[in-house]
């Protein structure tokens, strides 16, 4: 078996190949490509004569797949898998495995510091701070005793509402699967959205999921709540929720993920939009998460090598 990891994983080269050299022993080839690139052209070189190819959310379309003509196997080192051409994957009889559960503790701790950083205006503090200012006019809130609504109760969604009760918050919650948490109430989603002080999203992306967070949605939010996406981008109409800040509909955004991967563009009015962080896709991204993540990709390998597949999104 030839494995081509396509593109850095964020661990180091050393540790990322001796972990590989320990979960899959001697008997594969394992090539690493320490740099990444979106060139169709040099992607299939890379991969045209590998069994499996391992990456993290490079973008992976149908033209680079028909040219990596031995692939069995694409090992994704993340959650969701919308960056690649699951048809044809399908089609051709390609496993697609991915990495979910690396990021859980990652992902739900940055929305804190989105949350916190939001209630006790931690920008404009230092900001005050370095320019000569006090504390006038940056009195924050307390978490606790807040409603968080959580949309999206996977296993991200169901550490949120862990930490949030450890803050002494009420949690609420909307699923559009079937399957309850503990004792949280589940409500629709529009009971959600108008009943929170804070909506933290933690869906996939796909056609169900896309755009479900619009203007009509954004309207039923509470003009003193905040919203906080560390999911997909497209999951909300980046648009609307920054022409509802601009009109002080609603009273804060942090938002992590956008319609297109970081660098955003200057023109996405979610960059103008008044009381909102912006992070560039960063909240799946610890020293700890990538090792976790790259030890689940090399396991995932080794799994399907055997036989045994696991963690298949198809």
């Amino acid at each position: 078996m030839k494995i081509v990891i396509i593109e850095p994983l964020g661990v180091e080269e050393r540790e990322l190949m001796d972990m590989a050299a320990g979960v899959l022993g001697t008997e594969t080839e394992v090539i690493y490509h320490n740099t990444r690139t979106t060139d169709t052209e040099e992607l299939i070189r890379r991969g045209q004569d590998a069994d499996i190819i391992a990456l993290g959310n490079l973008p992976f379309p149908g033209e680079v797949l028909e040219g990596c003509k031995c692939l069995k196997m694409l090992a994704v080192a993340f959650t969701g898998v919308d960056h690649v051409d699951m048809e044809y994957c399908r089609e051709k009889g390609i496993t697609v495995c991915n990495c979910a559960g690396y990021s859980n503790t990652a992902v739900s701790e940055l929305v804190f510091g989105l949350v916190l950083s939001l209630y006790r205006n931690l920008i404009p503090c230092d900001r005050a701070v370095r320019n000569g200012g006090t504390k006038d006019g940056l009195i924050g809130g307390e978490l606790e005793g807040r409603t968080m609504g959580i949309v999206g109760t996977g296993a991200i969604g169901r550490r949120v509402a862990a930490l949030a009760q450890a803050f002494g918050m009420k949690v609420i919650a909307y699923s559009r699967t079937p399957g309850r948490v503990g004792e949280i109430p589940y409500m629709s989603l529009e009971e959600v959205m108008r009943q929170s002080d804070i909506i933290s999203l933690h869906v996939p992306l796909n056609e169900t999921t896309r755009g479900m967070i619009g203007a009509r949605e954004i309207s039923w939010m509470k003009k003193t709540a905040v919203l906080v996406n560390t999911a997909r981008g497209p999951v909300v109409d980046g648009a609307a929720l920054a022409k509802a800040l601009k009109e002080g509909r609603i009273a804060g955004a942090a938002v992590d993920v956008f319609d297109t991967e970081p660098p955003i563009s200057q023109e996405d009015p979610l960059v103008h939009a008044p009381n909102t962080i912006l992070t560039p896709h960063v909240a799946f991204a610890t020293s700890e998460s990538m090792v976790k993540r790259a030890r689940i990709e090399f396991e995932n390998i080794a799994a399907f090598i055997k036989g045994n597949p696991v963690n298949i999104v198809h």
